[in-house]
């Protein structure tokens, strides 16, 4: 609030009688509105439709980020299942079984890399090809996926072209 110019003020008429937080910030000329911003180079928006015919399970507890990946992916041709946590996960490969399963490593209840064991453990034989879908991008945390059973890791923020590239490798098309 400060470093625009604002204040915060706070009142109350005594002990079990409620407050009044007031924040105050400078008025802004009225300016035209921003024009929307365009994609850039890398940005998580496919640019045409492609034909990538793949079955991907998205693990991830940021609902927001799973849900845009799981449209991005179906744009593509992919068929897609969002879980948000890493049990709800588990259960959804059992049910789909995906090809792909891109997986958050930071999940709550049970983070990526025991899901990961885990999918492999319920798997026979093994095809469901992993990715690390994570803010770790660390030599040991690369290492630390590899022995987890990940196929590949990536470092969030993903980059759609990389992360098209990459699934067309797993998916052998």
């Amino acid at each position: 609030v400060t470093l625009h110019d604002g204040t915060i003020s706070a009142q109350s008429a005594g002990r079990g009688r409620g407050s009044t937080f007031t924040v105050r910030l400078p008025a802004l000329e009225e300016q035209a509105p921003a024009p929307l911003p365009t994609p850039g180079p890398g940005a998580l928006v496919p640019q045409e439709p492609t034909s990538l015919s793949a079955r991907v399970l998205i693990v991830d507890d940021n609902r927001d980020a799973a849900d845009v990946l799981a449209e991005s992916l179906a744009f593509l041709g992919c068929e897609t299942r969002v879980a948000y946590d890493g049990p709800t996960g588990l259960e959804a490969a059992k049910g789909f079984e995906p090809e792909i399963a891109l997986l958050d490593i930071g999940l709550p209840v049970m983070d990526g890399y025991e899901l990961a064991r885990l999918l492999r453990q319920q798997e026979e034989p093994r095809v469901m090809k992993l990715v690390a879908v994570t803010g770790y991008g660390q030599e040991s945390d690369r290492q630390r996926s590899k022995a987890a059973g990940f196929d590949a890791h990536l470092v969030k923020p993903l980059h759609f072209e990389t992360l098209e590239t990459l699934l067309k490798n797993l998916a052998g098309t």
